[in-house]
C-alpha cells in the first residue's frame, strides 16, 4: 500500500499541527518527511522524534544554528536555514503533498518550488492566492500539480464541484462565522481590545487570522482566492454569516437549488481531504450528531460591521496588484491593533486609504506583485499613526 509523503510549512502553527494529528491517525497512508517553521525550533522536537522527520527547516537563521547547537533533535537529523531551507523541503524527493501554512508571503517561493517539482500543494496561507494568484495558478497549469484548499470554505466548495460540468454552477456562497464582535453594537466597535477580538466563538486559530475574522478582512480574502481556485468571478461569489460554522460553503446550481457540505468546525475535516484526496477515511474529530437539535442560521453581512468585506471586493473587481495592497495594508493594520496602536474600526479605514493612495497596476511578473506589496506595506504603516488611538 501507498503511503504518501508530506513536507509541512508552518509547522507549529494552528494548521500545522493539526495536520499532525491527521497524519498520527492514518500512518498506514501518511508519513511526515520535512517539517518547516519560522523561529520555534523546540517545538518541532517532538513531531520529529515521533514521526522520523530527517529534515527540518528554520526560516530565522539564528534559531536553525540554535537548534542544531541544542542537540535535542535526532542524530542525523539535517537542520536547514532561510528561504532556501523552506525550499529544500518542499521539493524533498519523496514528498507527494506540501501542506502550505506559512503565515503572510514567506511561503510564496517554497510553494511555488514545490509546483514546480510537481508537488501537490494542499494550501492553507490563502495570501498567496490574493497576492500572486495569476502566477500560483499557472504554475500548477503548467506541472500538473494540484492545488488543493485547506480552508474549510474553499474545501467544502472544492468537494462538491467535483465532477460537476462548469456549466451547472450558477453562483459560489462562502459561509462566514462573523467573527467574535458579530453582535457586539456598532457604536462599541471603536473600543474593544485585541484580547476580546481573539476570543472567536466557533474555532481555534492564529491570531492574525481571528482578527480577520472579526472584521471579515479573512472573506474577503477568500473571495480573492476563490475566484483563482474555482475560475469564477467575484459577483458570482456570495458571502453569508452563517453563526454556527457547521455549513462550511454552499453551491447554487443553474437550476436555482443549493448544495452544501456540513461538518463540525474542525479543521481535520479539511486538511484530512487534501492529504488523502480522493480517499475517504474516518476523521480525526468529532462528527455531527444528529441525534441533538441542530439550528442551522444564516443572514447577509452588515456592510456598517464588515467594510473590509467590501474593500477586499473593490481590490479584486479592480484586479491585477489591487488585492495584494489589500493584503498588505490589512497585515499593517492588524499589527498596529495587535499594538495597541490602532483602533479596531482603525483597521478598514487604514486599508481603505491604502487602496486609494497606491495605484493598481497589471504585473507582469512576480517581482512586480513583491514591489507592489512592499510599497503598500510602507504606505499603510505612514498613514497608520494618524490614525491612533
Amino acid at each position: 500500500m501507498h503511503v504518501r509523503a508530506i513536507a509541512i510549512l508552518g509547522a507549529t502553527g494552528s494548521i500545522g499541527t493539526t495536520t499532525l494529528s491527521v497524519v498520527r491517525a492514518h500512518p498506514s497512508r501518511l508519513r511526515i518527511a520535512g517539517l518547516a517553521a519560522r523561529s520555534r525550533w523546540r517545538e518541532l522536537v517532538g513531531p520529529a522524534k515521533e514521526f522520523g522527520v530527517g529534515v527540518v527547516a528554520l526560516a530565522d537563521p539564528a534559531a536553525a544554528a540554535e537548534a542544531r547547537a541544542s542537540g535535542a533533535f535526532p542524530a542525523g537529523t539535517r537542520i536547514l536555514e532561510g528561504l532556501a531551507g523552506l525550499t529544500e523541503v518542499a521539493c524533498l524527493p519523496e514528498v507527494s503533498v506540501v501542506v502550505s501554512a506559512v503565515v503572510g508571503t514567506a511561503g510564496l517561493a517554497p510553494t511555488l518550488a514545490a509546483l514546480k517539482a510537481r508537488k501537490d500543494v494542499a494550501l492553507a496561507s490563502k495570501e498567496l492566492l490574493v497576492l500572486a494568484g495569476k502566477f500560483v495558478t499557472e504554475a500548477a497549469r503548467v506541472s500538473g500539480a494540484r492545488l488543493l484548499p485547506v480552508d474549510s470554505e474553499h474545501n467544502a466548495i472544492h468537494q462538491l464541484l467535483r465532477a460537476k460540468p462548469k456549466g451547472d454552477i450558477a453562483r459560489l456562497v462562502l459561509t462566514a462565522s462573523g467573527g467574535a464582535f458579530r453582535d457586539t453594537p456598532l457604536a462599541d466597535l471603536r473600543h474593544v481590545t485585541p484580547d476580546q477580538a481573539l476570543r472567536h466563538p466557533n474555532w481555534s486559530m492564529g491570531p492574525k487570522v481571528t482578527i480577520d475574522s472579526a472584521t471579515m478582512a479573512n472573506k474577503g480574502l477568500e473571495v480573492i482566492e476563490a475566484g483563482w481556485l474555482f475560475d469564477v468571478p467575484a459577483d458570482r461569489i456570495d458571502v453569508v454569516i452563517h453563526p454556527q460554522s457547521i455549513i462550511h460553503s454552499l453551491v447554487t446550481l443553474a437550476d436555482g437549488s443549493l448544495q452544501a457540505l456540513l461538518s463540525p468546525p474542525s479543521m481535520a475535516y479539511p486538511i484530512q481531504d487534501c492529504l488523502l484526496f480522493p480517499e475517504r477515511l474516518p476523521c480525526p474529530a468529532p462528527r455531527l450528531d444528529l441525534a441533538q437539535a441542530l439550528t442551522l442560521g444564516m443572514t447577509p453581512p452588515d456592510p456598517a460591521r464588515y467594510p473590509c468585506l467590501g474593500l477586499a471586493r473593490a481590490a479584486a473587481a479592480t484586479g491585477g496588484t489591487a488585492p495584494a495592497v489589500f493584503n498588505a495594508a490589512n497585515e499593517v493594520a492588524v499589527e498596529a491593533f495587535m499594538a495597541g496602536k490602532l483602533p479596531f474600526t482603525g483597521i478598514a479605514e487604514l486599508v481603505g486609504r491604502t487602496l486609494s493612495a497606491v495605484t493598481a497596476r497589471e504585473p507582469a511578473a512576480l517581482d512586480e506583485i513583491l514591489a507592489a506589496d512592499a510599497e503598500s506595506r510602507l504606505i499603510a504603516s505612514g498613514l497608520a499613526p494618524g490614525l491612533g488611538l
